[in-house]
């Protein structure tokens, strides 16, 4: 553990990092393992805070006089009753997703998905090796196989899966487009700020991967600290150290050296990353920036229990997917208790229901 610590203060001491094209890829790659595995198991209840008087959102099906605990109690019955029955005949017979547990992108699908009660089977591709995608040009996740045929690109994906659930409906909902686009090109940028806010939220937020992610994927070495001739020269040189451990919580195999030097130095990176990326996407305060989204989509609802009124369009999965990777940490209790989205979000994971997705 003070071997790790060591490691967090030496990378906290160092304030910028190599503006070089391969710095800015290895940044990638650290991303995407950042985003890889975070566990998706944990009680409901923390997104269900009791909210205040103002920032309560009453269900059109809901009469007013009835008391606050029917209230509450008819709105999961109208959001159950949302989910649309398909004809077996349009469902896919074979499904598969390669992804990272807790991209947003990958999530996004999954919302899709889970909602249509459409079967699928996981595939976690190592965000460093990839060897589980080394059959596909496409270099990116997520990849969805359906019946053989590859789909790529988050929004294509849903846009041709929906198609096809819904081959008659050929209209264009120019507001449910309209969030659709504000979710890739805003919403999923003011996460990782969040996520890593400070250096106790980033510990968090590594702290709860070791502990309760499948496969965690981070470079482990014994001579951790002697890479380059004896010395780290770059934070990043860390994300490259042979070998990588790609470690199995669940069977006992992350040992507490490697837990605790997973967290702390995977921490000190992502927490340095995250400030390169507030300043890219010009967010001055992260929190102000998370609840300021979190209520721009609640004024979009304008009273009504799911933007696509009586039942989740594309829309509400969209951003119901890419909150899921933060539901359970710092940020997304916040959220939560500051801003309005909380009993949308309740209403959205009661009507999306329980994932239909298995390991493959």
């Amino acid at each position: 553990m003070r071997r790790a610590q060591i490691v967090f203060s030496t990378l906290l001491s160092r304030n910028l990092l190599p503006s070089s094209s391969a710095t800015a890829a290895a940044e990638r790659t650290l991303l995407r393992t950042v985003l890889y595995s975070t566990a998706a198991t944990s009680p409901r209840s923390q997104w269900r805070s009791s909210p205040s008087p103002a920032a309560s959102v009453p269900s059109k099906s809901v009469s007013v006089g009835l008391a606050g605990a029917l209230s509450f109690s008819l709105t999961l019955v109208t959001a159950a009753e949302a989910k649309e029955p398909l004809s077996p005949d349009l469902l896919p017979k074979d499904v598969v997703l390669y992804q990272y547990e807790a991209c947003p992108f990958c999530n996004k699908v999954k919302a899709f998905l889970d909602y249509y009660d459409i079967p699928y089977k996981i595939v976690e591709v190592n965000p460093l090796s990839k060897k589980e995608i080394k059959w596909s040009d496409y270099k990116k996740v997520p990849i969805l196989v359906v019946d053989g045929e590859q789909l790529v690109d988050s929004s294509d994906i849903i846009n041709k899966l929906s198609h096809r659930l819904h081959p008659d409906n050929s209209a264009v909902d120019e507001e449910e487009a309209k969030w659709r686009r504000w979710v890739d090109e805003h919403l999923v940028h003011v996460l990782s700020p969040n996520i890593y806010r400070t250096t106790s939220e980033a510990l968090e937020s590594f702290d709860y991967i070791a502990k309760h992610g499948d496969v965690y994927s981070f470079p482990i070495s014994e001579n951790i600290l002697e890479i380059k001739d004896g010395s780290i020269k770059n934070p990043l040189d860390l994300c490259f150290a042979p070998p990588y451990w790609s470690c199995n919580s669940a069977d006992g195999n992350f040992s507490t050296t490697e837990r605790f030097t997973a967290k702390y130095a995977g921490a000190a990176i992502m927490y340095i990353i995250s400030k390169k990326l507030k300043k890219k996407y010009n967010i001055t305060d992260e929190r102000a920036a998370l609840y300021e989204a979190a209520e721009t989509w609640t004024k979009a609802l304008d009273g009504r229990d799911f933007l696509g009124g009586s039942k989740p369009n594309l829309a509400d999965l969209a951003v119901f997917g890419v909150l899921r990777p933060i539901r359970y940490l710092k940020a997304g209790r916040d959220m939560v208790e500051n801003t309005q989205i909380g009993e949308w979000y309740q209403r959205m994971e009661t009507a999306v229901g329980e994932p239909a997705g298995t390991k493959a």
